[in-house]
């Protein structure tokens, strides 16, 4: 008989076999990526890691909870960057944990360019990419508002 915890994976196994699903970018990747390509760099990061860290100029900021339902191209909560299946969405999280289970639902919604930066918003900035310092004000959020419900954001 096999034991229930030999079936579950774990956040360890949910996260490596989210990572297998797609390539991961380097900040440096992303940067280029999003500069060069018109990639979508997404900041899940919530509100008291950008007040204590700052922002990614440019960063589309999507609290967690609001991702799959800004980002589904058929949605009616999507964002104008939600533009088809084929948009190259980059996750941002604080560490490059949360953004790869990010990833792999966004993939699972659809699109498959998805991907996240290894190292998160801590190593994009220990990499000397541009960092917004905190209180400047100058980074799109999409996580309040907009035209998606309460019951579609959590």
């Amino acid at each position: 008989m096999v034991s229930a915890r030999a079936v579950r994976p774990g956040v360890d196994g949910l996260l490596a076999a989210s990572r297998a699903r797609f390539v991961r970018v380097t900040p440096e990747e992303a940067y280029d990526e999003v500069t060069r390509s018109g990639a979508v760099l997404v900041d899940t990061r919530n509100a008291g890691q950008r007040a204590a860290d700052g922002t990614v100029p440019g960063a589309l900021v999507v609290e967690r909870n609001h991702l799959e339902w800004r980002f589904d191209p058929a949605g009616e909560a999507r964002l104008p960057e939600a533009t088809g299946y084929d948009v190259r969405v980059i996750v941002l999280c604080d560490e490059g944990y949360a953004s790869s289970l990010a990833a792999a639902s966004l993939l699972d919604l659809g699109l498959p360019r998805a991907t996240d930066v290894v190292g998160g918003f801590q190593a994009w900035r220990a990499a000397g990419l541009p960092v917004v310092p905190t209180g400047s004000g100058t980074t799109a959020s999409a996580s309040e508002g907009g035209t998606g419900s309460a019951a579609h954001s959590g």
